[in-house]
């Protein structure tokens, strides 16, 4: 079987993911319950409340884009950035399914490099503040400042809603905007 159940009943091909068949709910749902850093983080943080920092870092015309940056991990799972280099295959299909949810979303398949350095902000700060301490040097974080704000984490109720919330808003400034 190629296909998952999401949270919402329908039925998501991985195989042959087709964009009408994403569902923010899902979204919304998976990326709440799924726990950054593969659930090594001192209390439970998820991948919402994550997107939802990243979106809080970027100008207003790219909130959607970094709210659903990590939208295919509703999908397929969050796999840890060292393991992934070494999973090509799974790269593929984040590929293919990253393109049915730009389609979905009527977003740009390439994220502006401000999405990118949110993240990496992002990362700063929650590898100060969620991470148990350690001396070694993340080359992707060097020359990188984490907020000024500390992180609290959220419950998993919490950032589903949050998130939810934050990306139904965004889809409707976007139709705004696109339909002026």
């Amino acid at each position: 079987m190629n296909r998952i159940l999401t949270s919402t009943g329908k039925y998501f091909d991985l195989f042959e993911p087709q964009a009408d068949v994403i569902d923010p709910r899902d979204i919304s749902h998976a990326l709440a319950n799924m726990c950054r850093f593969n659930g090594h983080t001192r209390d439970f943080y998820s991948v919402a409340q994550h997107s939802c920092i990243v979106a809080d870092l970027v100008p207003d015309e790219y909130k959607l884009a970094a709210l659903l940056r990590d939208a295919t991990e509703a999908y397929l799972g969050d796999i840890t950035r060292p393991l992934k280099r070494w999973m090509p295959d799974y790269r593929g299909f984040e590929d293919v399914i990253w393109m049915r949810v730009c389609e979905r979303f009527d977003l740009v398949l390439d994220l502006p490099a401000c999405v990118h350095l949110a993240d990496l902000i992002a990362l700063a700060t929650e590898r100060r503040d969620l991470m148990p301490t350690d001396p070694a040097i993340w080359n992707c974080l060097v020359g990188i400042e984490p907020m000024a704000e500390i992180i609290r984490p959220w419950p998993a109720a919490e950032a589903r809603i949050t998130y939810h919330q934050r990306l139904m808003d965004q889809l409707a400034i976007e139709h705004r905007r696109k339909a002026a």
